[in-house]
């Protein structure tokens, strides 16, 4: 049995889809006005990692990721360059694709775009407002949040409370501080389209209300994205949505924990901010998954090179089992088929992932794996073809197509590896070369290292290495 943590109960529970084998989720995906940061990649890694795993499970999952085309960012962005929305809109989502496909992110079943569901958004508003859920004010549509009684259910808030100590945006249009947009009035060049209420533009929680019922049904199974996003994204969307279908919104809501650079809380003014395109340039998409999947979904994750380097020094096990795999399978000699439980591995993989996808726990399964297969290798002078192919069959299964954390369809193990001892040859060149006291050629090779974005550190003991870049 599969348990996740709920949001919106604030317990685990077992998964139970609506219309079994038929699994339909739906992701908050980004709003397309710039590169995504690494802790976007943390969530949109950790999605495919769930998707994968329900899949595995023999659930046929519908997955649609939104796309955010229309914002107040994206009309800054545009005004900012001097040049169409629609333009920077595009430019972007061409750029998320880009990104997701190199993190080695499988294709969402759909990409729903805001401004391609503007009649399902208006129809949406219009059955708020005709069942007195939003009110118009000179063509600004707000939703009246004191008429759903269920406000807050989701994040725990309460809403006279959120009234006392409000640090919402004071409009003085509204009845209630905390009443938010549907519809906002069009400003002088600014995208917009015709309704009811005059020229203008969806607010944001309308879009993913009106997305998600169109493609997964007014009812559906999961709903995820940022911890961020709880309240007011998430809690807006329920109040929307049950309001205006009369009917139970979404079943389980999963929420990712936050990233952190350095210890500190990721932001452009501290100037640790970095997009998952500036760490792809020098860490595989493996790695930076790797890095993931050590830490609970739902828990806070430190990102740092450091630790980067360690799980990517991780993944170098996983080459060189394969490697070894490998050479035996191309001497193709019979042998003895070792007595090895890869059913009890498989199992304990699953009950780590069936227990709200506890990664870092079924990461340990799979190096415990690999750690009792090298131990067989060396204790046996010959081994058949078959348990290798089984071993193979293992590792495919869980940490490439499930984690992603390897693929054996290409060399990327192999060319990081190749690079990891490229450099220690250099250092341990530029080691010889102070020893014989040619310091010029031992700070030109430190020069060269650091153009290429490789910082040294020399110590008493031995010289490390870091990626700066």
């Amino acid at each position: 049995m599969l348990y996740i943590y709920n949001t919106l109960s604030k317990k685990k529970e077992e998964f139970i889809p609506i219309d079994p084998p038929n699994v339909k989720m739906y992701f908050c995906g980004p709003t397309v006005y710039d590169f995504f940061h690494i802790g976007n990649a943390r969530s949109f890694v950790m999605i495919d990692i769930i998707r994968r795993y329900l899949e595995y499970k023999g659930y046929k999952v519908t997955f649609a990721m939104n796309l955010t085309d229309v914002d107040d960012k994206i009309i800054k962005k545009a005004n900012q360059e001097n040049i169409d929305p629609a333009i920077v809109a595009e430019t972007f989502t061409e750029a998320f694709m880009e990104d997701i496909r190199k993190l080695k992110i499988k294709p969402a079943s759909l990409y729903p775009k805001a401004t391609a569901h503007i009649s399902e958004i208006i129809h949406m508003i219009k059955m708020l407002e005709s069942k007195g859920y939003a009110y118009n004010i000179d063509g600004n549509v707000f939703y009246d949040v004191k008429k759903f009684s269920n406000y807050g259910k989701l994040s725990g808030k309460n809403i006279d409370d959120l009234e006392s100590g409000s640090r919402v945006e004071i409009n003085e249009e509204k009845k209630n501080p905390l009443d938010f947009s549907l519809w906002k009035k069009a400003k002088p060049g600014e995208p917009y389209w015709e309704s009811p209420w005059g020229n203008g533009r969806p607010g944001w929680h309308i879009e993913c209300s009106a997305m998600s019922c169109k493609h997964l049904g007014e009812t559906f199974d999961i709903h995820a994205g940022g911890s961020d996003l709880i309240f007011p994204h998430h809690e807006n969307e329920i109040a929307q949505s049950e309001a205006a279908n009369g009917k139970h919104f979404v079943n389980y809501w999963m929420h990712f924990g936050f990233l952190n650079i350095n210890n500190e809380k990721m932001s452009k003014s501290l100037g640790n901010f970095s997009t998952a395109r500036d760490i792809l340039k020098y860490f595989s998409a493996e790695s930076i998954r790797m890095l993931f999947t050590q830490s609970h979904y739902a828990g806070p994750l430190n990102f740092t090179d450091e630790l980067l380097n360690s799980a990517q020094k991780g993944l170098e096990k996983l080459d060189n089992l394969k490697t070894t795999i490998d050479e035996f399978l191309k001497q193709n000699k019979p042998g003895v088929t070792p007595d090895f439980d890869f059913a009890g591995f498989q199992k304990n993989f699953e009950l780590s992932m069936d227990d709200d996808f506890n990664t870092p726990q079924a990461v340990a399964v799979i190096f415990d794996f690999v750690k009792e297969v090298n131990k067989v290798i060396l204790s046996n002078q010959s081994i058949s073809p078959d348990f290798f192919i089984k071993v193979n069959n293992f590792l495919i299964c869980t940490a490439q197509d499930i984690l992603g954390i390897i693929d054996y369809s290409e060399t990327g193990l192999s060319d990081r590896k190749l690079e990891t001892d490229l450099i220690e040859l250099l250092i341990n060149l530029r080691m010889q070369a102070k020893e014989e006291r040619n310091f010029k050629l031992a700070d030109q090779i430190r020069k060269g290292l650091n153009e290429l974005g490789i910082d040294l550190k020399d110590s008493k003991e031995k010289t490390s290495f870091k990626k700066v870049k």
